[in-house]
């Protein structure tokens, strides 16, 4: 087996230097003559010989660069070409006590060390036969005397252990190359698998640099930034803003920080919480960034949640509401005595106020056990919001004037189950008309349009109350909680719940000037299921 083909070039372009070099070194020493010059007994045959050899080394110098022929093919003609020129020179220059058979060295060394070993070692008998025949001929012909077999079988032992050493060593240097070239296409491997796992993670993560460039970002971290130019080589102010704040926030205050403000995804409707980590131990270091979609996480929780709010509906249904109803019929009966004094008629109103806010709560909790049940369909949000707007400012004593409405350019259509956007809506704007203060006496607004990039619709309902807390702005969606005095928690919690089942998310911000938004995120219309 002959070494690589990258090995076998290189080799080939050393020994082309020295077919070149050596025909100008003896042609050199031979111009000087006398003392000092080369001892030639055939000038003619001798500058024959080394001019050709030196035509060859600048052929066969084009010849490897053009690689016009396989390396194993060039390499058994420098052989042959090598060996019958140097054993001219050899003999122009009076045989093997001349002391040239030593150039052949060179030749036989190299060209060995591209061939497999029993090649090399041919090459080799080859070339002290040569060198044998050619001391027998010289001592036949009475030019050279019986010493000269020594030096001619000593060159021979040499070619021989030349020839052995470069075969065993091109055995080693390709073992090395073989084991060099499996490790870099491992590596290789390794990285295209890294490259892989971390653009087909379901976690979103980027890795930025010291100078803010994005060194490393998948594909699911590209698409909440919703950036085209979400790519490793950008700067990631230019990309997401909230996300270069929230990491220099992260950067100043080190260890000690509290958890970064969350920040809502380029579509629109998912709340992302950013989480850091630096890269190695180096002060300042790369920064590994996790853009964890909280929409996840908590609608595992509430699942959980909804899970034990299911087991326990029945017993409510029974255990509770039928005795609520008869407290209630009973404060009812008292409350119609003619001998019920007026501070009894109070307590019959609280005992009435009560047991409907046990009922109601009663009631939304079996509603949530019965959530399953789903039957969406193709609306159209203006049309549908119109005719909403009418029944709730019935209903409500709410004049329309109150509730200002600001409608889309185009028809926006969504998939959704009408009697869960009926509740949804209903809740949103009987919060806003409760707890929001008339501006130019608008009490609600709500907005009906679409989100950029993402092109979801979207409804959004806003009043100008005081707001909600920052600390309790977490925590408004989670069952019976409540930060209104005489309200069940329940909601804006169900309101969710009903958002997530149609595919659709709420989202809360607060108001800029005071106030509440609450915003409606419905599902891709363009993927729709049949």
């Amino acid at each position: 087996m002959i070494p690589k083909i990258g090995l076998n070039w290189r080799v080939l372009g050393i020994l082309n230097l020295f077919r070149v070099l050596v025909p100008l070194v003896l042609l050199g020493l031979y111009s000087l003559g006398g003392a000092r010059g080369l001892p030639v007994e055939s000038p003619r045959l001798f500058t024959i010989a080394a001019t050709a050899y030196l035509c060859f080394g600048f052929v066969s110098v084009v010849l490897v660069r053009k690689r016009m022929a396989t390396a194993h093919v060039q390499t058994i003609i420098q052989a042959t070409i090598d060996i019958t020129c140097l054993m001219l020179l050899l003999h122009a220059c009076g045989g093997i006590s001349s002391g040239l058979g030593l150039l052949l060295l060179v030749p036989v060394g190299g060209l060995a060390f591209l061939l497999p070993p029993r090649s090399a070692l041919f090459l080799a008998a080859v070339t002290a036969i040569t060198v044998l025949v050619h001391t027998i001929w010289q001592q036949i012909g009475g030019h050279a005397d019986i010493t000269v077999y020594a030096t001619a079988g000593f060159l021979g032992l040499v070619l021989f252990t030349i020839a052995a050493s470069a075969s065993v060593l091109a055995t080693r240097v390709r073992e090395s190359e073989d084991l060099v070239r499996q490790k870099d296409v491992d590596l290789a491997n390794l990285a295209d698998l890294s490259q892989y796992i971390v653009q087909h993670l379901r976690e979103s993560l980027l890795v930025v640099d010291t100078a803010d460039k994005i060194r490393l970002i998948n594909e699911s971290a590209a698409e909440i930034l919703g950036d085209i130019h979400a790519v490793p080589g950008a700067l990631i102010g230019e990309v997401s803003p909230r996300l270069l704040y929230s990491l220099s926030t992260w950067r100043r205050a080190g260890s000690e920080s509290d958890t970064p403000p969350s920040f809502v995804a380029a579509d629109g409707a998912r709340l992302i919480q950013p989480h850091f980590a630096p890269l190695g131990s180096n002060a300042p270091a790369p920064t590994l960034i996790f853009l964890e979609d909280t929409s996840l996480m908590a609608e595992r929780v509430q699942q959980s949640k909804l899970a034990a709010l299911g087991r326990l509906s029945a017993s409510i249904a029974h255990e509770i509401r039928n005795p609520v109803g008869a407290m209630s019929h009973a404060g009812q009966l008292l409350a119609e005595s003619p001998n019920v004094s007026a501070g009894d008629r109070r307590l019959t109103d609280i005992i009435r106020t009560n047991s409907e806010r046990v009922s109601t709560i009663i009631n939304n909790v079996l509603q949530l056990s019965r959530r399953e049940s789903i039957e969406p369909a193709r609306l159209s949000l203006g049309d549908w919001l119109r005719e909403f707007l009418a029944e709730f400012s019935e209903t409500m004593q709410v004049p329309l004037a109150e509730i200002r409405v600001h409608d889309a350019a185009d028809e926006l259509e969504v998939r959704f189950d009408p009697s869960h956007l009926h509740q949804v809506v209903w809740n949103l704007c009987d919060n806003a008309i409760k707890y929001g203060e008339p501006s130019d006496g608008i009490k609600a607004e709500i907005r009906l349009s679409r989100l950029s990039p993402s092109f979801r619709p979207y409804l959004e309902v806003a009043d100008r109350g005081s707001g909600i807390e920052a600390h309790a702005a977490d925590r408004i969606f989670e069952p019976f909680f409540t930060g209104r005095k005489g309200g069940t928690g329940l909601g804006l919690f169900i309101s969710r719940e009903l958002c997530q089942l149609n595919r659709a998310v709420l989202l809360y911000e607060s108001r800029l000037g005071g106030g509440s938004i609450f915003r409606v995120v419905f599902s891709d219309p363009q993927r729709w299921e049949a």
